[in-house]
């Protein structure tokens, strides 16, 4: 007989609630949708010739996402997506930083990095152990993942970019090592293996193979972009019609799961029973703890605020148009549902830096780094951290 968690339960309902919500809202917009299709229709056709002329001026060379978007590829070069995973000898974070050391416990580490080679060492004083670091994940703060007897494992310890240092790599402070083995790191399933490399290489993973021989660091455009593989090898052929799908037009719940399948999905923290500040660092899911999160409203989506290929903005007063867009005044819009219409509030308080009051700064245990909490709310001074 299955036993279900009721903190679990109520959640799931609730949530269930909202997705019944905005399912229903959007079958109400098909027929517009449909409307537009025949103004659309010429406007692709005038695309697809640019496409087809910009593809014939390249005759000779490999179609590539640069051939016709070269402007994005451009900025994505720098975007922290492609650069998620770093190899070996490729590294301007540990190059900057050739003799990091930490005492955790009984054990001391050192990351030591020297003509573009880089070790990890653990020791209890008595017995040391030394692995080298061959892939490392992450742009600003990295972890790393050693091979020892052909096992993958988590470092135990993380380069953190604020202070500098080493820490505790986030989730693993609840780990009490009783060796050097557990000291070194945490042994990977092969499921959060392939995730792992999933989310932070391309080519790393072909169905439910790990295939590390074919790894290229960072993400690649057909990650998201899934068929653009297809797209290339068809337009050196005159053929645009098999397009990516546009992810502009997907709704807020579908963007939500796209970016959730690496950045966690509120489906997956909640079945996985994940709580406290640790988690904070999984925006869709805090985004969608968010009473305004409407799954058919795409002015709630990751997209509205954020360009994959592009690096995070870090000025609060940037996103603020994004927060007027519904809780503006002159610019309220009455958002209809099934159970009720609703109608966004306007902040008595202020206009400006919205995100700096509505959506928290969090640190993660042992404070060795922050995230911005994507639960947009209405914050209480001293209120403890809301799962």
């Amino acid at each position: 007989m299955l036993t279900v968690n009721t903190w679990f339960a109520a959640a799931w309902l609730s949530r269930a609630a909202w997705l019944g919500r905005w399912r229903l809202a959007v079958g109400c917009r098909a027929g517009a949708v449909l409307c537009l299709v025949c103004l659309l229709v010429s406007g692709a056709a005038g695309w697809g010739q640019a496409a087809k002329d910009t593809v014939a001026k390249s005759a000779g060379a490999a179609v590539t996402c640069a051939t016709c978007h070269a402007g994005v590829v451009a900025h994505y070069a720098h975007a922290p997506m492609r650069h998620a995973m770093e190899m070996g000898g490729a590294n301007p974070v540990l190059d900057k930083h050739p003799n990091l050391t930490a005492q955790v416990g009984g054990y001391s580490y050192s990351v030591q990095t020297k003509d573009g080679k880089s070790t990890y060492s653990v020791t209890n004083g008595t017995d040391t152990l030394t692995l080298p670091i061959q892939w490392m994940f992450g742009t600003h703060s990295q972890t790393w993942v050693l091979e020892q007897d052909g096992h993958l494992y988590e470092s135990y310890v993380t380069y953190f970019a604020r202070g500098e240092q080493l820490g505790i790599t986030p989730g693993d402070q609840r780990i009490t090592p009783h060796n050097l083995t557990e000291a070194m790191g945490r042994k990977l399933p092969i499921w959060e293996t392939q995730e792992c490399f999933k989310c932070h290489a391309s080519g790393a993973v072909d169905g439910a193979k790990l295939t590390l021989d074919t790894l290229r660091p960072g993400l690649d455009c057909e990650r998201c972009h899934v068929g653009a593989q297809q797209h290339m090898v068809d337009a050196e052929h005159d053929n645009f019609k098999t397009l990516p799908k546009s992810l502009k037009k997907m709704d807020a719940e579908n963007v939500s799961n796209l970016c959730g399948s690496c950045h966690r999905t509120w489906d997956t923290v909640m079945r996985n029973h994940w709580q406290g500040p640790a988690f904070v660092r999984f925006q869709p899911y805090r985004l969608e703890h968010s009473r305004c999160f409407i799954g058919n409203d795409p002015r709630i989506s990751c997209l509205a605020c954020h360009d994959p290929h592009q690096g995070v903005d870090h000025n609060d007063a940037v996103y603020d148009a994004k927060c007027l867009a519904c809780h503006g005044a002159g610019k309220v819009t009455v958002v209809a549902l099934p159970a009720g219409s609703v109608t966004p509030k306007i902040c008595p308080v202020s206009k400006d830096k919205c995100v700096s009051c509505h959506m928290p700064k969090v640190e993660l245990p042992g404070g060795q780094a922050v995230f911005t909490d994507h639960f947009i709310r209405v914050v209480k001074a001293g209120e403890a951290y809301p799962d």
